[in-house]
């Protein structure tokens, strides 16, 4: 067995020492789409003080660093900013360590955290030159840099083409292209923000033309005082700029704390515009807009709309676009169906189905007898299990995130998953549970952690495996029709999404937020599938095969004793008062929870018949299936599930389960009631 090395970058951010990114951009560049890309499952809001504009805050969880994330109001541009605008210039400069100009300041610090440790600029791609003019702006604050080069494929799909080396070696910064909208570039450009704090590296100075710089030197000089320095804390060069410039807000600042001083910046001000052939503030925005229009020119070329489309492109066009990468990810989970209802019951006919029939005339009567048929019963109920339904689909799952398909549809589906309190990454574990739940939580386990691990362990239990729909199927479909069998499952998911916003809204502490990579396209290999398939269904020989074999011998010798009867007398309260069932179904509802299987044939048993709507009408068929879909899944999901989320979550999903069952399978039966009163 080979081990594969990963080197450990230090120092670690994490904990109090985690970063603080700050991402800054104009209005439309993507900045939101970036945000909630990554974002947990429950950012904070807070507003800026002295202001109206709103930020949103997180953790995100980037490799083994954690990282702040700010999402600060759009900026168009640091000179002549309203007060609107002032409050997310004074966090990027100083965040809560306010400078002795800001102490008389009575709204207090912009915000209740340090400054950015990295700025990350989103960037309109299609509209380069105008932002550049903010990128060489922002690089004045003397804090590290990443730009995120945004919207990507639309710039492609116009024909310019960016050589982002180019342009970020002409500004001494990374930059990273995206299309956040898409989840493209998303890793690398978190990654890069992370190398950048570790190397300690700033923007490339971008001073002001030769002649700009000339005149401003009188004025430089006189700001370069350390008492300016220590009252403003800012660089230098931006100051410089500010008052060149004319901002109000630095202005009134100098103001109040050097009154003699103002006059004669004034002074050297006028005199540095006269020069220049057109006004010093025009002369600064015009060089921007020189240098900026430079730097496109240097980095970006017009070529073929669509360059170089090719099989990727077209598939991530089906898999990430907003739209039809719902429609693609439906295409998915409709393949996923075909395997567990066709290809999966072909596997069950020739497989356990035969078990079955050969030990078909084994019917012992004595109590050794009993107990080995009843451990064969188990041995064929988990052959039933494994071969037909849960081997096919995990290797599907496991082909597909190989394939680079899975993480795609995860991204897609993660502002879904936001709303039921988890991430896109517990996409595959809920698609695993139509086959077992078994496995399913195990895998979830994996990729959650803290309150989401329990929110998605409680909730792949009310996902039907294969045992429930293939009851619903046997029933439903025979004896309520196609119509009936849609009404089921879709009852099932409307049930899953309402207790996922409940338990969202009961269970606030939630983990970091998630940098989702979305990895290229690859075939799969089957070495490779095949141990990862065994890494996943391992727990069924440790935890499942025991518990189906104890089960079934422990239900054996309870129908030899002849305990039947009493055991239905117990559970009358729930068959026939509440549910409006035949008292003889207790023993199928209540074994239910050893082998859901069990429960068809049991149900064969206690009727007396196989022709079941001989002895159920419409309305008990559908209140039976309702209470065994969302009734606890069976005794190994419950002993999974102490493995990974412990006996207190366990025993309350336990409760949170079989009330459900009975909540929903009651208020049902008495609508249906009614509603055949009414037509009567």
């Amino acid at each position: 067995m080979t081990e594969t090395r990963v080197p450990l970058r230090t120092p670690l951010y994490r904990g109090e020492r985690r970063l603080r990114i700050a991402l800054v951009g104009m209005p439309n560049a993507g900045k939101s789409t970036l945000f909630n890309a990554v974002s947990s499952t429950a950012p904070r809001t807070g507003r800026l003080a002295g202001t109206r504009r709103a930020y949103e805050e997180c953790t995100v969880q980037i490799g083994l660093d954690e990282a702040s994330v700010i999402e600060l109001p759009s900026i168009a541009s640091l000179h002549h900013l309203g007060e609107d605008d002032i409050a997310a210039v004074k966090f990027l400069l100083w965040g809560d360590e306010r400078p002795p100009i800001s102490v008389h300041e009575p709204e207090g610090p912009p915000a209740p955290f340090a400054p950015p440790d990295v700025i990350v600029q989103v960037v309109d791609a299609t509209r380069l030159e105008s932002h550049l003019e903010l990128t060489l702006e922002l690089a004045q604050l003397g804090r590290p840099m990443v730009m995120a080069l945004n919207m990507m494929d639309e710039a492609w799909e116009k024909g310019l083409h960016i050589n982002v080396k180019a342009l970020s070696r002409l500004l001494g910064m990374p930059v990273v292209p995206t299309a956040a909208l898409m989840g493209q570039g998303i890793s690398d450009l978190f990654a890069a923000a992370v190398d950048t704090v570790r190397s300690a590296a700033s923007p490339a100075p971008q001073p002001p033309s030769e002649h700009i710089g000339a005149s401003l030197a009188p004025l430089s000089l006189a700001l370069d005082r350390p008492d300016i320095q220590a009252a403003f804390r800012v660089p230098h060069s931006f100051l410089l700029m500010q008052i060149a410039a004319g901002d109000h807000y630095f202005q009134d600042e100098l103001r109040q704390h050097f009154p003699l001083l103002l006059p004669q910046l004034e002074q050297m001000r006028e005199a540095a515009e006269r020069k220049l052939p057109r006004p010093l503030k025009e002369e600064l925005h015009a060089d921007r807009h020189h240098r900026a229009a430079t730097l496109v020119e240097a980095s970006t070329r017009m070529g073929a709309p669509h360059e170089g489309r090719g099989v990727r492109y077209w598939a991530d066009e089906l898999f990430l676009h907003p739209q039809w990468g719902l429609i693609g990810s439906l295409a998915v989970f409709a393949g996923v169906l075909f395997v567990v209802f066709e290809v999966s019951a072909w596997l069950d006919a020739m497989t356990a189905a035969r078990l079955i029939n050969a030990l078909a005339d084994w019917q012992p009567s004595s109590t050794a007898g009993v107990v080995g048929r009843a451990v064969a019963d188990g041995l064929i109920g988990l052959v039933g299990i494994v071969v037909p339904y849960m081997i096919p689909l995990v290797i599907l799952l496991v082909a597909l995130e190989e394939a680079g398909i899975m993480q795609r549809i995860a991204f897609v589906v993660d502002r879904g998953f936001h709303q039921i309190g988890l991430h896109g990454g517990v996409a595959v574990p809920f698609l695993t549970g139509l086959g077992c739940n078994v496995p399913a939580i195990s895998a979830a386990a994996k990729v959650t952690s803290g309150r989401e691990r329990v929110i998605a362990s409680v909730l792949i239990t009310f996902v039907p495996c294969s045992a429930r729909s293939a009851i619903i199927l046997a029933l439903a479909g025979k004896y309520l029709g196609a119509g009936g069998v849609i009404a089921i499952f879709a009852l099932t998911i409307v049930v899953v999404a309402l207790m996922g916003r409940l338990l969202a809204r009961r269970k606030r502490d939630f983990g970091p937020g998630q940098v989702q990579e979305i990895p290229p396209y690859a075939l799969p290999r089957w070495r490779s599938m095949l141990s990862e398939t065994w890494k996943r269904t391992e727990d069924i020989l440790t935890i499942v095969t025991p518990l189906l074999v104890g089960g079934s011998v422990l239900l054996a010798l309870l129908h030899h004793a002849n305990a039947d009867t009493a055991i239905n007398t117990v559970f009358t309260p729930v068959t026939s008062w509440w549910l409006g069932l035949p008292a003889v179904l207790g023993v199928p509802i209540l074994f239910g929870i050893l082998r859901k299987e069990l429960s068809l044939l049991m149900i064969y048993q206690a009727l007396g018949t196989f022709d079941i709507d001989t002895r159920l009408d419409w309305v008990q068929i559908t209140t039976f299936l309702l209470f065994l879909t969302f009734y606890i899944p069976c005794i190994s999901t419950f002993a999974v599930m102490l493995k990974t989320v412990g006996r207190k979550e366990a025993l309350a999903s336990v409760s949170l389960s079989v009330g459900v069952a009975l909540l929903v399978s009651g208020l049902v039966r008495l609508l249906l009631e009614g509603l055949r009163l009414f037509t009567a």
